[in-house]
């Protein structure tokens, strides 16, 4: 999988191509959004995407889809492409996690707006809070949903902070779900390259 800086329809495979690239790079894939998922307590998670975790998975749409023809493909792009981080910020999918069925409903009701209480906090700068669902509304009146999407804008001075090596947090501080989490220097490696 060729990482080009825009993810165009010209640069993904077809699906025969990926059909075959998939059965040897599988098991990379997997092990690139391991290493980019990051757990905060006990159930949320944030998957921090990449180009690679997004083209992974608009290929991945295109062949359980069976999308050959241009327009079902510049859809597809188009509804993954606003997950790309482009130099200045983190993107990620934010994931709450309850096995139980009737637990995970009472959480989401007792939980409403705890997306907006997730922050990033670069070492000796401030927290920065997640913007979240951009362009999307995903609470309804009387629960958040388990899944949204966020973004953590940083400034140049935290850019170049991450990037020289300073410890990074990811945290949240909801009435009701309060956790912090020093991000593992691995995955904070593979982030700092997301910035610019």
């Amino acid at each position: 999988m060729q990482i080009t800086g825009h993810i165009t329809p010209d640069s993904l495979m077809s699906l025969e191509a990926y059909a075959t690239w998939r059965k040897d790079h599988q098991h990379e894939m997997r092990a690139h959004r391991r290493l980019r998922s990051v757990a905060l307590g006990e159930h949320v998670y944030v998957q921090f995407e990449s180009e690679t975790t997004i083209r992974y998975q608009i290929q991945e749409m295109l062949r359980i889809e069976k999308v050959f023809e241009e327009q079902g493909i510049a859809q597809e792009i188009a509804a993954y492409l606003p997950l790309v981080p482009t130099g200045t910020h983190w993107k990620g999918t934010l994931m709450l996690a309850y096995p139980d069925v009737h637990e995970r409903e009472r959480a989401l009701a007792r939980l409403m707006g705890f997306e907006d209480h997730v922050f990033v906090q670069v070492q000796g700068q401030s927290r920065v809070y997640a913007t979240v669902d951009e362009d999307l509304d995903r609470d309804s009146s009387h629960k958040t949903s388990a899944v949204h999407f966020v973004r953590f804008e940083l400034t140049h001075l935290m850019r170049a902070a991450v990037k020289a090596g300073a410890a990074v947090a990811l945290g949240c501080d909801h009435p009701y779900y309060t956790a912090q989490t020093l991000i593992a220097p691995d995955t904070l490696a593979s982030l700092a390259t997301d910035l610019h």
